[in-house]
Formats: C-alpha cells, structure tokens, sequence
C-alpha cells in the first residue's frame, strides 16, 4: 500500500520546532529533530517558505513562523508540501479493460467516493493547527 508522502508529517514537525524555538532552527538543527538529511529539510522548508508559512534567515541560519501557530493548518501544511498529485488524492490504475463490466466502469464508480473521502479529510485537516500540535508537545513534555 503507497502511503502519503512523510513531507507532511517532516513539515509539521519542522513548523512545530520552529513555533517553540522562533529563530533558533538551522536546517541542521531540524534535520537532527528529524532524523532525516538535512537536504530534505532545506527542500521542505522551501516550500513552507513559497507556501508563505516562514521566513528562513540567509547566512547565519535559522527560521520564524510568518503565521501565528493558530493560523496555520494542516490544511495549509498538506497544500505546501504538495503531498497531492494535481488536487487528487487518489489516483486510478491504469488502462483497465473496456471490455470487462467492472473495468469499464470503475473510475467512474468510485471517483466520487474517493472524493468525498479526500474532502472528509481535508475538512480534519482545517479543524487541527500548529498551535494544537504546540499544545500537545507540551503537554506530552511535562508528563514524561
């Protein structure tokens, strides 16, 4: 089964850190957070920066949130990481036989479950924000 892309979950991390720790996070900073190169984390971050959600200092480094945590939603997140392909969540196998009652009429079939599906989602994804997720971060760090 192919999963969404992680950029959206690396995006929230990195939105997150940033929110806690405003002009503090250097690429590599976050990448050591994530655990991943910081090649992802710079490619990420630009497209958190043209998505208008940072602003990322030149030189000595470091990050800031152009949006109060409040304000920005996964939705926003799931937009500026481009985890869809062309609006669609979804996508279709294809070329199935025209020839078979169920390959003739499949995409057809589902393509408007699938759709509300993408919708359902998206509509949890503008209900949940940053500030939330800063939230839980620090209600997780004060139990452990």
């Amino acid at each position: 089964m192919k999963q969404i892309s992680s950029r959206f979950s690396i995006a929230v991390h990195i939105l997150t850190l940033i929110a806690i720790m405003p002009g503090e996070c250097t690429g590599d900073f976050i990448a050591d957070s994530v655990n991943t190169n910081p090649v992802v984390i710079r490619r990420i971050m630009g497209m958190l920066k043209k998505a208008g959600l940072i602003d990322i200092r030149s030189g000595i480094g470091g990050a800031s949130l152009l949006k109060e945590p409040e304000s920005i939603t996964l939705l926003d997140v799931y937009h500026a990481v481009e985890v869809i392909d062309k609006g669609h969540l979804f996508n279709f196998h294809k070329d199935p036989s025209p020839l078979c009652p169920v390959g003739k009429t499949i995409e057809a079939s589902l393509l408007g479950e699938l759709a509300e599906a993408q919708a359902a989602m998206e509509q949890r994804l503008k209900r949940v924000t940053i500030q939330k997720m800063l939230n839980q971060v620090h209600v997780e760090a004060h139990v452990n």
